[in-house]
């Protein structure tokens, strides 16, 4: 092993020797590594940073788990169901859940002078996490909680919607709610957001618990829903086992049924999407790894037929085809391990530039993200490196048999 080992690196060292089509192939065999790594960290990197944007604004308004009145399911309006404290705090006692939080929801129209809308406005109160609608903010600022005990009046309204009302920040609207009665609430508009997805953007609105509260009439203890928010959401299916366990198949104090649908379950075209992406970044990265493969093979090949003459004299020497065939795995190792380099450089470099200055831009109402979104994985790029690099290597094993048919004789004579 010392002396394939000495000898390839001697190999390495030199080039590939005087030949220009040995350097030829090495450049290639190397840029054949280095470009499908690069390509590989790249997908694997948009990927995960798509559906962790993706989810985490389908998560920020609707909660991992909602419970609901089993009713709303198939109504268009949501029906009361009682959520109380002792409620709350069960359910926070699961592990893996981070954060419960109450609302109230009520369909109702915008109107200004120059145009209206039907929207859903969503009263939320002190105990409402505001850290992903902060995040959607454009224009103004949400620095004050709402508020469950009074109506302050204040709204915070999608762009898309501003832009059909003619709103701005500060821009007083009515509101009207139809009823067995027409009501009427004034509100001032005190912040824009864009989550970027139409079925929030198009239609959602937030203001106090109290309006929405009072204009359903519920009692104290109703509400339309709550969001139940969990701190992984690798662990959806858990601790939806677990509220299930402790709402589902009971009654209310006022005779309603609960019901816990997950995200997934409310949004099954969105998380069927993301999934088919996974099979995408299948495809790539079997496609990477045989061009670099097929490269490196390629490679060794045209290396082991231009040292014909220096494997014909080895043989002489008393060399076996076993230490010449590990001679050139080795040597083709090398090619490997600094594709690999330029690889891990290339990929993360452009992953890193793409993180910290957002170069390549996307249609936000088509992709739900304004720029191409970059999570790097460094388990997953070990594992890649690791990958790529075993299976280069075992496919050199078969066309370094090729040094078994070269005869002494005969090749100290090759030209």
């Amino acid at each position: 092993m010392n002396f394939t080992w000495f000898m390839a690196r001697r190999l390495y060292s030199q080039g590939g020797g005087a030949r220009r089509a040995s350097r030829s192939a090495i450049v290639i065999a190397t840029a054949g590594v280095a470009v499908g790594l690069a390509v590989m960290i790249l997908s694997i990197a948009v990927v995960l940073g798509f559906k962790r944007e993706v989810q985490a604004k389908v998560v920020g308004i609707g909660g991992h788990i909602q419970i609901l009145n089993y009713q709303s399911l198939y109504a268009t309006e949501l029906h009361p169901i009682a959520i109380t404290d002792s409620l709350v705090a069960l359910l926070e006692d699961i592990p893996e859940v981070k954060h419960v939080q109450r609302f109230c929801q009520k369909t109702g129209m915008l109107k200004t002078d120059e145009s209206f809308q039907g929207v859903v406005f969503r009263g939320v109160d002190e105990e409402y996490d505001l850290t992903f609608l902060k995040d959607c903010i454009v224009d103004g600022r949400l620095d004050k909680r709402f508020s469950r005990s009074e109506s302050t009046g204040r709204l915070v309204v999608s762009q898309k919607l501003a832009h059909q009302l003619h709103l701005t920040v500060g821009s007083r609207v009515y509101a009207y709610f139809f009823d067995s009665t027409l009501k009427a609430r004034r509100f001032t508009v005190e912040a824009l957001y864009a989550t970027h997805m139409d079925e929030y953007d198009s239609r959602l609105v937030f203001c106090d618990y109290k309006v929405c509260h009072q204009l359903l009439g519920f009692e104290t203890d109703q509400s339309s829903g709550a969001e139940v928010n969990l701190g992984d959401m690798d662990q959806l299916e858990n601790a939806s086992e677990q509220v299930v366990g402790i709402v589902n198949h009971g009654l209310d104090s006022y005779g309603a049924n609960y019901t816990s649908p997950t995200i997934k379950e409310s949004y099954p075209h969105i998380f069927a999407w993301l999934d088919l992406l996974d099979l995408n970044v299948v495809v790539i990265l079997l496609l990477m790894v045989a061009v670099a493969g097929f490269t490196t093979i390629s490679g060794l090949l045209i290396i082991i037929l231009e040292r014909t003459q220096f494997i014909g004299i080895l043989k002489a020497l008393g060399a076996n085809n076993r230490s010449l065939r590990h001679l050139f795995i080795y040597y083709a190792v090398f090619i490997i391990g600094r594709g690999l380099l330029w690889g891990n450089v290339l990929g993360l470099g452009l992953c890193l530039l793409q993180q910290h200055f957002g170069l390549v831009h996307l249609d936000a109402s088509t992709y739900y993200v304004s720029e191409v979104p970059i999570l790097i994985s460094w388990p997953l790029i070990v594992l890649l490196n690791v990958l790529t690099f075993l299976l280069s290597t075992l496919a050199l094993i078969v066309p370094s048999f090729v040094v078994s048919h070269i005869h002494p004789a005969k090749s100290i004579r090759f030209e």
